[in-house]
Parts: C-alpha cells; sequence; structure tokens
C-alpha cells in the first residue's frame, strides 16, 4: 500500500478541501522585524510610489519556487533579475483566506478564515483588542472594521481589484462584486470545468478576494466599480489617470497555481502561474503609471505542507508547520496549538479524481488537517520598481502585515491591526536600493 500524491495535489490541501467540501456539502525602510536601523527619512522617500500592484499567487515554499529545480524560471530569474529577490517572506497563516485577510486589514484570523470560509458567514463581533483586533467568530467583518480599502477611499486615493474568472458563470458569483449570499455555502470552493453553459469554465475563488469579507465594501456601491474582472485591467492601465493608486490581481485558481491540474485542463502549479505572469506583468511594467511610480509586488499567500502521511489506511494527514517571522502574533481568536481537524470524508477513488494516487486504498478517506503553529511559513517574494536596483536581493525578514504597514507608509496612512504592532517596520533599504 502506497500513498501518492501527483504534482502539487497535496500541497494544495486547500483545493482538495474545497472540491471535498462542495461535493459532499454541496465549498521605505531600512529592514525589518524588530530592526532599529530605520532612517526617519525613509517613509518619505517612499512617498514617491503613487502606484502599487500586488500579484498573489498560492501554495508554494521557497526552495521550490526559487531553487535550481523551479517550474517558474520566469519569475525565479526573469523578474527577480529585474528588481529585488524577497528571501525571507513569510505567509501569516494556513490555509488562504486568512492570509489575503491579513494583507489588507491587519487582521488575525478566526477559526473560519483559518479554515477557508466554506460557509460564507458573516461576522459575530463581540469586542476589540487594544491592538486593533476583532473578537469573535465568522468570516465577513462588520463595516466598523475596516481594510486598506477605506482608507484610501477617506484619503481621495483609489483602489480597485482585479479578479481572475469572476462571473464566468454568473449562477454562482456576479461579475463584478462577486461573493456567496451571505450564511450560505461558498460553491466558488470548487472549480467548474469549461462547458456549454460556460464555455471558459469557471476558476474564481471567493476565498483569495479578501475584499469580499469587509460589509464596508461589499455594502458600498464602490464594490460593484472597484471589485471587477481581471480582463478590465488592460483598459484601465491604459493612462495614469484611469489607474489606481492600489491594486490588487488574484488571478484564477488556475494562473495563481493553486491547481494542479486545471479544471479547464492545463498544467496549473507553477507552470501555469509562471505563464501568467509572462502574460500580465510586462503589460503591468509597460504602463505609464507604472513607469512613472509604480511598485509591482508578486508574493504568495502561504507555503505549502511540511509533510503528508497516511497513518492508517482511512486517513491521510496535511501537516504545516506554520513558523512566522517579524513578532507575529495568533490574534485573540485561534486558540492554543498544535491544532488538527478534520476536513471531510472522500471515496478513496475521490482522490484520484482529485490529482491523488493512492495505490490499495479502498472504501471512505478522512482527510486530515494539523498545524504546528499558526503562521503561514517561507514563500519568498519578488518586488519591481524604478526604485529597486535590478539583481537586488535581500535577506531580511518580512511578512503580510510588513506589507500592509509599507503600502500605509507609501500613501501616508494610518496603520490597521497588526501592521501596527509594536516592533514591525516595513519594506527597507535592502529592497529600496534606489531611493
Amino acid at each position: 500500500m502506497a500513498v501518492r500524491f501527483r504534482g502539487k495535489a497535496g500541497a494544495r490541501f486547500s483545493a482538495l478541501f474545497g472540491a471535498v467540501f462542495a461535493a459532499l456539502f454541496v465549498a521605505f525602510f531600512v529592514s525589518a522585524c524588530g530592526s532599529s536601523d530605520k532612517s526617519a527619512s525613509t517613509a518619505g522617500t517612499m512617498q514617491q510610489i503613487k502606484h502599487v500592484f500586488i500579484i498573489t499567487l498560492e501554495n508554494e515554499n521557497y526552495t521550490t519556487t526559487f531553487g535550481a529545480s523551479t517550474k517558474a524560471p520566469y519569475l525565479a530569474t526573469t523578474l527577480a533579475g529585474q528588481g529585488a529577490l524577497v528571501q525571507q517572506y513569510f505567509g501569516t497563516g494556513h490555509v488562504s483566506l486568512d492570509n489575503y485577510i491579513s494583507m489588507i486589514s491587519g487582521q488575525a484570523p478566526t477559526l473560519q478564515t483559518d479554515n477557508d470560509c466554506t460557509t460564507y458567514e458573516d461576522f459575530s463581533l463581540t469586542g476589540m483588542t487594544s491592538d486593533g483586533q476583532a473578537i469573535g467568530t465568522g468570516c465577513v467583518y462588520p463595516a466598523s472594521v475596516k481594510t486598506i480599502a477605506d482608507q484610501l477611499t477617506a484619503a481621495k486615493l483609489t483602489w480597485k481589484g482585479y479578479e481572475g474568472d469572476m462571473g464566468n458563470d454568473p449562477a454562482r458569483e456576479a461579475a463584478t462584486c462577486g461573493h456567496p449570499t451571505l450564511n450560505t455555502t461558498d460553491l466558488t470552493n470548487t472549480q467548474e470545468a469549461p462547458n456549454a453553459t460556460t464555455p471558459a469554465g469557471d476558476s474564481y475563488a471567493t476565498r483569495h478576494n479578501p475584499f469580499m469579507y469587509f460589509h464596508s465594501i461589499i455594502d458600498s456601491p464602490d464594490c460593484e466599480k472597484n471589485v471587477v474582472n481581471l480582463n478590465q485591467l488592460t483598459t484601465d492601465l491604459q493612462q495614469v489617470s484611469t489607474t489606481a493608486n492600489f491594486n490588487l490581481i488574484t488571478p484564477s485558481t488556475c494562473d495563481d497555481g493553486h491547481d494542479a491540474p486545471c479544471a479547464n485542463g492545463a498544467t496549473g502549479g507553477l507552470v501555469s502561474a509562471d505563464a501568467f505572469l509572462q502574460k500580465w506583468v510586462p503589460i503591468i511594467t509597460a504602463s505609464p503609471a507604472f513607469k512613472q511610480d509604480g511598485l509591482l509586488i508578486i508574493n504568495f499567500d502561504e507555503s505549502s505542507y511540511a509533510s503528508v502521511s497516511m497513518p492508517n489506511t482511512t486517513e491521510v494527514d496535511f501537516t504545516f508547520a506554520g513558523e512566522t517571522c517579524c513578532s507575529q502574533q495568533p490574534g485573540p481568536n485561534l486558540g492554543t496549538f498544535p491544532q488538527s481537524a478534520k476536513m471531510g470524508t472522500v471515496p478513496a477513488a475521490y482522490l484520484s479524481a482529485l490529482g491523488v494516487s493512492a495505490t490499495g486504498l479502498s472504501g471512505n478517506i478522512d482527510l486530515v488537517l494539523n498545524k504546528q503553529s499558526y503562521g503561514g511559513d517561507r514563500t519568498g517574494a519578488v518586488m519591481i520598481s524604478k526604485f529597486i536596483k535590478p539583481g537586488t536581493v535581500s535577506t531580511v525578514q518580512y511578512n503580510h502585515y510588513s506589507m500592509l504597514k509599507s503600502i500605509e507608509d507609501i500613501f501616508g496612512l494610518g496603520y490597521l491591526g497588526y501592521a501596527g504592532q509594536a516592533g514591525l517596520v516595513g519594506f527597507g533599504k535592502d529592497i529600496f536600493t534606489s531611493l
């Protein structure tokens, strides 16, 4: 008896679990993280940057992405050579959604966001901590909990979310501000193959679109005009005046590397993610706004699993180390670690349909997620800008909270949640080598 995971099926446990639930339940500074070497003038010089673009990819550890055997040579070699390779960039949690939420709000996870909110449920708020953390359970935060989008709007600056495949199947989600009905199952946890009614298929995932988890956004008319299908990006980039100050780009779950293989038959994984970057990065970097004063950040939401095992003939375990950096705190809602949770049960044959080969298995298989700690492990990142010398390499530790803090400094905003954590500083002159 042997368990073998083809491609990235094991690493993409959230794709597996999302499909399981849907099938079964209908799913610029000097340094960072404690350094005292920050120049008082750096934040002001970083404000030369007026347009920020973020492309977030999925579920890879640093060695797999940037090592000698990478399947993403355009990212690991070409793009890293054009800007800065940030070797010690970390996710802030496992699985996906908690990372995206931390990037735009500084909020630590709830038990639900920590496991991708297969039910799109309202957040039940019971209080706030002194450092800006919402206490409670659930997924969609009340309007009192703000995001960088709210900050930018208040500062009379602009923002956009560009979402791959959003609206491909209108029966699942709208083409603008696309999300499930509150307190219902999130059907976008399953990827839809091309079919007669949806010729392109639909691999949009609400859980990769953090704007959809804040009432301050989804209840606002701005949502319809600001959270749009990725295809609109090309048009918006034509002029500086139509390019938003802050742009968060989340590809489909095929193009971000999450799925392997993809529902549309593509290879997926880093191969498809690299192809996405080869198409879109030149479009972004050739745009007037980027050439004038832009910054492109390419990061990953989280790293992959530390190990996968089968303790008996009816269970497959995915274990995540959950390493952190930068004095990251777990927040008030998660409890103690390590934690283990059964994520669902599938027939052994169903594993193969999801790209998992389980030779010798039969009957039903329990899927178990083990988290040794609350972090998201090391992923690495790449940043490109005229303010960054090509070939820069940073070995300073950063995470998603560091990124949020850095962007807030760029636009002269206050700090949300853990972006304001004591001792945390943002991207420094180890990255911005031409400021």
